[in-house]
């Protein structure tokens, strides 16, 4: 029997043993965002409370510790899981961390799905996400293919997070392929956009020489301001995510490729995967449900920008 008809097993079992079916009023389904001060997560708020609005049986708990604590994320979702909720989204700081709490969290009955970033090691449900490894060697390969396979690059990620870490190798493994790339320095902006800022500012003066950025995290489009040091005309800049004001920077030719996540999709998908268990006892046919990516360079920017107002309007759910 394969791990996941026994941890479907498990949950239907521990839900009748726990009483966990609720009829006479909403499911309630907790979200749990890396930290509260982190944009992407705003919009992945937004896509589970309208999902929830057209199913009209959901409630959304959405917390969150405010800056990446790991210790104080796994006290939240300990306080989810006493409270009973009927199931857990949670995108993990630190999967490996998270793992025996989301493991004690299904052995009471109440699924977990992780979203954008994983627990691959806990008995989660499913995860649904970008394919962070080959979304990382997109990334790698546009950087050889910008520097015409030679220069110095420096790399921004943040330390511990399952998903950075997988981008992280994808482009690396690519990177590696051209030998006359350098990588001078890798550096851990914690999650933080003013870290960011100071950091490219810093190495834009040590490394007068650097060819390159490459960030598996977006936080050199979370402000318009933080790549003020950089000289696109010297220096390009590869990196994940699109949401305002990324756009506008990638108009102005600072960015030459961002990978576009489905930022809503986050919520409303995941609230679309519990919603179906904890209703209907139907599970995702796949562990791993790959969102996909956009990817976004000066020439198709428009495009993409017409399609994000869809997204904002509700029109369309990605």
């Amino acid at each position: 029997m394969s791990r996941r008809f026994l941890i479907a097993g498990l949950l239907v079992f521990a839900a009748f043993s726990f009483g966990a079916c609720k009829k006479d009023k909403k499911i309630r389904f907790a979200f749990i965002p890396k930290a509260l001060h982190i944009p992407v997560f705003n919009y992945a708020k937004i896509g589970a409370e309208r999902q929830a609005d057209i199913f009209g049986d959901v409630e959304i708990l959405w917390n969150a510790p405010f800056t990446n604590d790991q210790v104080k994320q796994r006290e939240i979702l300990e306080t989810f899981i006493a409270m009973g909720v009927d199931g857990i989204a949670i995108s993990c700081l630190n999967g490996d961390y998270l793992t025996p709490t989301i493991d004690k969290a299904i052995e009471q009955g109440i699924p977990v799905v992780t979203w954008d970033s994983d627990a691959p090691r806990s008995k989660r449900v499913a995860f649904y996400g970008v394919n962070d490894f080959e979304s990382g060697v997109i990334m790698g390969k546009e950087i050889v293919n910008l520097l015409d396979g030679k220069g110095e690059i420096a790399v921004i990620t943040t330390l511990g997070a399952d998903n950075l870490a997988g981008r992280l190798n994808g482009a690396l493994s690519e990177i590696k392929k051209a030998p006359g790339i350098k990588i001078v320095d890798t550096f851990d902006v914690e999650d933080s956009a003013d870290k960011t800022a100071r950091i490219i500012a810093t190495a834009t003066e040590t490394y007068p020489g650097l060819k390159a950025w490459l960030s598996v995290g977006g936080w050199p489009g979370f402000s318009r301001n933080i790549l003020d040091p950089v000289d696109p005309a010297k220096t390009k800049v590869v990196c994940f995510d699109t949401i305002p004001p990324a756009l506008e920077i990638i108009r102005e030719g600072k960015i030459q490729l961002a990978l576009g996540q489905k930022y809503f999709g986050w919520g409303a998908e995941t609230c679309k995967i519990l919603h179906d268990i904890v209703v209907n006892n139907i599970y995702p046919e796949e562990e791993l449900v790959d969102s996909g990516v956009d990817i976004v360079t000066p020439e198709n920017v428009e495009a993409y920008a017409a399609k994000w107002d869809r997204m904002v309007k509700g029109e369309i759910i990605e």
